[in-house]
């Protein structure tokens, strides 16, 4: 395999773009395939089946696009799909869940909140995983019902309202970390801030999916040393949303394209 083949990630929508983010800024010399799965957006309230359906899709298209590796940047589609997509292909893959582990470690309270789709909490891996903390500390979890939707519009400031409602009743009960076990949920971390107390950490997995990339790379000898790497975005849906969020993001060289898929 060519080592400055491009890394591919995909998601249900535009939210995977906070990890693609992370990974752009710690693997400079690598290129990329973004996949925004807008249209099927959000995974989070499909069955099991049709969630490794929609992640079979999507790591087939970017295994056409040359990928060397596939991050999974969806809580929900690693939480039900990645062992399936390890067993039938021979890439290796990132998976993303919800980090509850350090919000368990860095508690003061003993109590910690996390905001996720209903297919995440749902899953057998988040449920084993959490199930590890759940004599030392106390877990909230709500599902952040209507969310992605309103993120995959790009009108923000609407999800204020579901937001306190979600978020005030774990604040209430004394939660002191909020997890954000959805990768669409840290394009709202500006509006989160104005409703939690300023104490209250909020901890995404963006940057531990980039270090665990890294590793990846460096294991099967895969790390690329091309200072001219491509960047390259797909979405089924509307460019121009996928492209707010770019500039969102201050990304000023990239190409964006519909792909019907």
């Amino acid at each position: 395999m060519d080592n400055d083949q491009p890394i591919g990630v995909f998601d249900s929508g535009v939210g995977g773009l906070s990890i693609w983010r992370e990974i752009h800024r710690l693997l400079p010399n690598e290129s990329s395939v973004y996949l925004a799965d807008s249209r099927n957006a959000p995974y989070g309230e499909k069955g099991k089946q049709a969630i490794i359906d929609l992640s079979v899709k999507n790591t087939e298209l970017l295994l056409e696009k040359g990928c060397k590796l596939i991050v999974v940047a969806c809580n929900t589609a690693t939480t039900n799909a990645i062992d399936f997509l390890r067993i039938n292909y021979n890439v290796p893959f990132i998976g993303i869940e919800p980090a509850t582990k350090p919000a368990a470690i860095a508690t003061s309270s003993k109590k910690i909140g996390i905001l996720a789709t209903k297919g995440t909490l749902a899953s057998e891996l988040f449920i084993n995983t959490s199930s590890e903390f759940r004599g030392d500390i106390e877990i909230f979890e709500t599902i952040g019902e209507g969310l992605v939707p309103i993120i995959e519009s790009g009108n923000l400031s609407d999800a204020i309202p579901l937001l306190e409602r979600y978020l005030l009743p774990m604040v209430e009960a004394g939660i002191d970390n909020i997890v954000l076990g959805c990768s669409h949920y840290p394009f709202l971390i500006e509006q989160i801030k104005n409703i939690v107390p300023s104490t209250t950490t909020i901890i995404d997995s963006g940057a531990a999916v980039a270090k665990q990339t890294k590793n990846m790379l460096e294991i099967h000898n895969l790390r690329s040393k091309n200072p001219d790497r491509q960047t390259q975005f797909y979405t089924n849906a509307d460019v121009e949303i996928l492209n707010f969020f770019l500039r969102q993001m201050s990304v000023t060289s990239f190409k964006s394209s519909y792909l019907k898929f």
